[in-house]
């Protein structure tokens, strides 16, 4: 009975065959440890697939579009490639836009903005990360508070104060809060420097200050240097969102010679009727592959900016703390 027992408790040939095969499967599907498995890979890709998706799909229906004719755009059975490259979409859009003296706008105003948002918020940041005084986390709770406050609410009261001063269809009501720390998404940048700065070490400043230096020699001596990566990445961010902004030029300037790129691709569907005269020849409908090109011509700075200089922002980026 006890030879019978041993028998029945053995496991047979063929289990202790099939175990390390099933284990092996279940190691390669649901992975072990550290390592993902098939299935988690396979839904990550599923997942970046779809995301990509939804990034490239206006890109590329941009580009396909602005090649197109006016045929092409008619035609059912073309829906990506046109037969043929229509380059005259192109040149129509460069008219429409006055490309050349709204790129000029566009710059000066992105570049002062940008700059001068990256010096007042750094300071703002730095005095946040480094002093100690009554109702400091008060304060930055209320300077974070701005950055969910839509700037329509604000528009009326800061139109008629820059109508007092004088500054209507002038560039200064773009650039002078953003020099005062005030500007677009300001509240951002000054808790990206705060964040920086708190993860340098205090005994920087104190060997300076042994040395006899001021507060405001440490702060652009040693501190402003060593956060060259903070400000690659606040100046980057500045200048992208000043040169899509579209709502704060609208409200403030007025006058069609200094205007932005982006308030000039808004009125160019009158620009091209103006240009072309397309309405007296029916074609004021079929303008999409002109839009199309004058989106693709607005965009394409930025894309460069960011082409040239996407391995200093990814480090910057690493190193101000946004990610982890």
């Amino acid at each position: 009975m006890s030879i019978q027992r041993d028998v029945l408790k053995r496991p047979s040939r063929g289990s202790e065959w099939f175990r390390p095969i099933k284990t092996r499967i279940r190691r390669l599907l649901l992975g072990t440890g550290m390592k993902s498995g098939l299935l988690s890979k396979a839904a990550l890709m599923l997942l970046l697939i779809d995301v990509g998706y939804v990034y490239l799909y206006p890109i590329l229906y941009m580009i396909s579009t602005m090649f197109m004719s006016r045929a092409d755009l008619i035609d059912p059975t073309i829906i990506w490639i046109p037969k043929a490259l229509y380059w005259e979409n192109l040149q129509m859009a460069f008219e429409g836009l006055n490309y050349w003296a709204g790129f000029q706008q566009s710059i000066l105003i992105s570049s002062a903005a940008a700059i001068g948002q990256a010096f007042s918020c750094a300071l703002a940041g730095y005095g946040f990360a480094r002093y100690d005084f009554p109702g400091k986390n008060l304060l930055f709770l209320l300077v974070m508070l701005t950055f969910v406050v839509p700037p329509q609410t604000i528009v009326i009261p800061l139109f008629l104060l820059f109508r007092q001063f004088g500054w209507l269809d002038t560039y200064l009501p773009l650039i002078v809060p953003e020099i005062l720390g005030l500007g677009l998404k300001g509240a951002l940048f000054i808790a990206i420097y705060r964040q920086f700065f708190l993860g340098l070490p205090s005994s920087l400043e104190e060997a300076a200050r042994l040395d006899g230096a001021g507060p405001l020699t440490v702060f652009t001596r040693i501190m402003l240097p060593l956060a060259k990566p903070a400000i690659l990445v606040v100046t980057l961010f500045s200048f992208v969102w000043h040169w899509n902004d579209f709502f704060l030029p609208t409200m403030f300037v007025r006058d069609k010679g200094k205007w932005t790129l982006v308030r000039h691709l808004s009125g160019l569907q009158q620009a091209l009727d103006t240009i072309y005269d397309l309405d007296r020849y029916g074609l004021s409908s079929v303008t999409e592959p002109v839009k199309m090109a004058g989106a693709f011509l607005v965009i394409v700075p930025i894309l460069l900016l960011y082409f040239f200089a996407q391995r200093w922002f990814t480090e910057g980026i690493e190193r101000t703390g946004l990610v982890e």
